[in-house]
């Protein structure tokens, strides 16, 4: 008896996700892009002069990362290459904030909420979405097989 193995779906709700999660990178490295010394001084909670952090550069491979996201969404069973791009670009983001951001203007609640939030929690989600569109990738790409 050939029992067929159900079809996984792709829910709407994660392309959702997809655009949700590329536009609040985006916008968030704007603000690192045009308010940079002023944002990056806010972080730091005014304490220390940190207008040497290179937040424009920062802020442009947030932009570039948070486009891969959002387009990402259009097709994310056939692209999801740009899913897993747009993981990585996140983690080099939250590698850099720890690395090159961190150590100047300290731990502090605005800080680790950049971090934690805007950087590491989206990769939950994002993972999960990867995972689903690589399965659904796979199974249609078996289906052809057959």
């Amino acid at each position: 008896m050939d029992e067929q193995t159900p079809f996984p779906v792709f829910p709407m709700h994660f392309r959702g996700i997809l655009l949700l999660a590329g536009m609040y990178t985006i916008a968030w490295s704007a603000f690192f892009k045009w308010f940079g010394p002023e944002l990056v001084a806010w972080l730091a909670l005014g304490s220390k002069d940190v207008s040497t952090l290179p937040s424009e550069y920062y802020g442009i491979f947030g932009i570039v990362v948070g486009l891969i996201i959002f387009v990402s969404a259009f097709y994310p069973v056939s692209w999801v290459y740009m899913i897993i791009a747009g993981i990585t670009g996140k983690i080099i983001l939250a590698i850099w904030f720890t690395l090159g951001f961190l150590p100047e203007i300290g731990w502090n609640k605005r800080s680790g909420f950049h971090l934690l939030i805007n950087e590491i929690v989206w990769l939950i989600p994002l993972v999960t979405i990867f995972l689903r569109a690589l399965q659904v990738k796979n199974f249609l790409e078996l289906q052809d097989q057959k």
